[in-house]
Order: C-alpha cells, then sequence, then structure tokens
C-alpha cells in the first residue's frame, strides 16, 4: 500500500487513506486505480502527522464523496445527487496514477 499513495505518512495514514479508496470503490463503483489517483491527485504532495492526522476527525464516507465530488453541497442521505458533478480524473499523464487502470 504504501507505493500506491504519494503522500508522506506513517502506516497509520496509509490504512486510513486504503479505507478512503475502498469508500470511494464502494460508493461510486470505480477501480482501485482511479480510487488511490484521485486520492494521490489531492493529497499527494501532502505530509501528514502519524495516524490520527487531523483528517482522521472525519470519516473515509466524508472524504470519499468530497474527492469524487469536490464541494459536497448536501450530506442528507436522501440528497437529489442528479445535479451533482463528479470531478474530472488526474490526466492521464499524471503521477497520480500509481496502479495499472481497470483493476
Amino acid at each position: 500500500m504504501a507505493d500506491e499513495f504519494l503522500m508522506a505518512a506513517d502506516p497509520g495514514m496509509l490504512d486510513f487513506f486504503g479505507q478512503i479508496a475502498a469508500e470511494l470503490r464502494a460508493l461510486f463503483a470505480i477501480d482501485r486505480a482511479e480510487a488511490v489517483a484521485r486520492l494521490n491527485h489531492a493529497w499527494g504532495p501532502l505530509s501528514f502527522a502519524p495516524y490520527p492526522d487531523l483528517v482522521c476527525h472525519e470519516s473515509a464516507e466524508y472524504w470519499a464523496y468530497g474527492l469524487y465530488y469536490g464541494d459536497v453541497p448536501f450530506w442528507d442521505e436522501d440528497a437529489d445527487r442528479t445535479g451533482w458533478r463528479v470531478r474530472p480524473l488526474p490526466p492521464d499523464d499524471s503521477p497520480a496514477w500509481t496502479l495499472p487502470r481497470g483493476g
């Protein structure tokens, strides 16, 4: 997992990033390569304190929605998401893609 994520982080934080990637996959039916790339694109240049870093005050689900949609207008479980726009993927040549696509 350490080779997947570009963020400077301890094993506990890498596990948390893995949980966010799993939420992205479960919520939005994307593959792990895309989930990891979305995390890397957003947070790759950052360094994190040892687990639990400040970002851990929010759930993996919270971060998954933000990484997928950007600003989430409504957190209600029954929110109408038909008008929400998915953030674009990182460019094909981005270093955020650390895993082969389609896996």
